[in-house]
C-alpha cells in the first residue's frame, strides 16, 4: 500500500530526467498496469515560478489514474511552496522527494544524494512536505542513495528520519554518489535498510530482467523493486516483472517488427506531449530508438536514419524498412542498459563533510539558487 493506493505488482518506474515523461510512462504502464509510475524530476523552484517547461513535465495522461510526481530542491521553504501548489491544484496523488541524484552540478550545491549528509536539512524538508501533503491524503516518499562514499554513508540515518517524519516509503539506490552508475549495486544495503525500518523499502539498482527483480526481493526482503535504466528501450520489462511476481514464466521477447510498432506508438504519443510539434517529438524519440534497437542486427545506416528523422512520416519510413521477422536478441536480454558512467570525483559544497548539520554560512549559500534552475 502507498497511502490508500494499493500497488498490486510491487514495481516502480524510477524517475529519469528526459525519459519518464507521460508518453514513456503510458507505454510502460500498458505492459504492467498495476505498478507505480513516477514522473521525471521537477525542480521545486521552477514549479513555484510556474515555468512552462516544468509544467509540461507535470502533465499526466488520462489513463494514469494514480499520478506520481517527483520534486527536487534544497530549500525547505521552496519545497513546501511547491508541495502546496501540487496539493492546491490537485496535480498529483503521490509526491516523491529526490535525494538520490549523483550529478555533480546537483551535489556541488548540496542537493540530491549529497543532501542527506546534513540530517537537519533532510529532516526539515521531509517534515515540511509531509505537513503540506498529509491533510490532502497525498503520501510522501523519498529516494535516497547509500551515501556519499563508503566512508560517508547516510542511508540508515536517512531512512529512519524519513520514517519518523511521516514518509510512506523509501527507495534505496544501492550505490554511493562516488559510484555514480558504475560497478555493481550493493543489495546487502537494501536488506539492511529493510530490516531497520517499519515502512516499505523499494530496492533500486542492477535490475535488467524479471529474474533480477525476483532475486532482489528474495535476497533483501524489500517490499518492491524500482526500475531505472533496465527499462530504457524495453517498456515491456514491466510485463515480465508482473508475470514473474505472479509465478508465470511468460516473458515478452518482441520481434523487430513488434519493436518498430512500439517506436511508432511512442512517436505518436510524443507528438501529443509536445502539442503537435512533430520535430520536437521525433528529436526526443532519438535516444529511445538507440535503446529500442540495442542488440538488433540493423546496421549503422538504419540507426543513422532514425537519428535524422524530423517528422512522423520519417519515422514510419524507417520502421517500414525494417525486417519484421528478426527475433529479439536474447544475448543482450540480461545486459546493462544505458550508459555506465563513473564519477571522477564527488563535487560537494565547501566543508560539507565537516559536520552533519548546516552552518549558518552554508544555509545562506545553499538557498541562494537552485542548482537545476538552468534545466528549464
Amino acid at each position: 500500500m502507498l497511502g490508500s493506493h494499493r500497488v498490486a505488482t510491487p514495481v516502480m518506474l524510477s524517475p529519469m530526467a528526459g525519459v519518464t515523461n507521460w508518453p514513456f510512462r503510458v507505454l510502460c504502464e500498458s505492459y504492467g498496469p498495476d505498478g507505480l509510475y513516477v514522473a521525471e524530476m521537477i525542480t521545486a523552484r521552477a514549479l513555484t515560478a510556474h515555468n512552462p517547461k516544468a509544467l509540461r513535465l507535470c502533465r499526466f495522461a488520462p489513463s494514469e489514474t494514480f499520478r506520481s510526481l517527483q520534486l527536487y530542491g534544497v530549500d525547505p521553504h521552496i519545497l513546501e511552496q511547491a508541495a502546496g501548489i501540487v496539493v492546491d491544484n490537485h496535480m498529483a496523488d503521490h509526491v516523491d522527494l529526490n535525494f538520490g541524484c549523483p550529478v555533480p552540478k546537483v551535489t556541488r550545491r548540496g542537493g540530491g544524494s549529497a543532501l542527506p549528509w546534513k540530517t537537519d536539512l533532510f529532516r526539515e524538508i521531509i517534515r515540511k512536505v509531509v505537513h503540506v501533503c498529509a491533510p490532502a491524503g497525498i503520501p510522501v516518499t523519498a529516494k535516497i542513495r547509500v551515501g556519499i562514499d563508503d566512508t560517508h554513508t547516510t542511508f540508515l540515518d536517512a531512512g529512519r528520519i524519513a520514517q519518523d517524519e511521516g514518509c510512506a516509503m523509501v527507495t534505496l539506490h544501492a550505490r554511493t554518489t562516488a559510484e555514480y552508475y558504475g560497478g555493481h549495486s550493493d543489495w546487502d544495503r537494501i536488506a539492511q535498510l529493510t530490516q531497520a525500518l517499519n515502512i516499505p523499502v523499494f530496492g533500486n539498482g542492477d535490475i535488467w530482467t524479471a529474474e533480477d527483480a525476483i532475486a532482489m526481493a528474495q535476497q533483501t526482503g524489500c517490499a518492491g523493486v524500482a526500475i531505472g535504466r533496465g527499462c530504457q528501450g524495453r517498456p515491456w520489462l514491466f510485463a515480465d516483472i508482473r508475470n514473474a511476481f505472479a509465478g508465470s514464466p511468460q516473458r515478452v521477447n518482441p520481434t523487430l517488427g513488434q519493436v518498430g510498432a512500439i517506436i511508432e506508438r511512442h512517436a505518436a504519443l510524443l507528438v501529443e506531449f509536445y502539442d503537435g510539434d512533430e520535430r520536437m517529438a521525433v528529436h526526443d524519440l532519438r535516444k529511445h530508438c538507440a535503446w529500442y534497437l540495442k542488440g538488433f542486427p540493423v546496421g549503422g545506416d538504419v540507426r543513422r536514419r532514425f537519428m535524422e528523422c524530423e517528422s512522423l512520416d520519417d519515422v514510419h519510413r524507417v520502421v517500414d524498412s525494417l525486417d519484421p521477422d528478426v527475433p529479439f536478441p536474447m544475448q543482450i536480454a540480461d545486459k546493462p542498459r544505458g550508459r555506465v558512467r563513473y564519477a571522477k570525483k564527488v563535487r560537494l559544497p565547501y566543508d560539507w563533510l565537516e559536520s552533519r548539520t548546516l552552518s549558518e554560512e552554508q544555509r545562506r549559500d545553499l538557498f541562494e539558487s537552485d542548482p537545476l534552475d538552468d534545466v528549464y
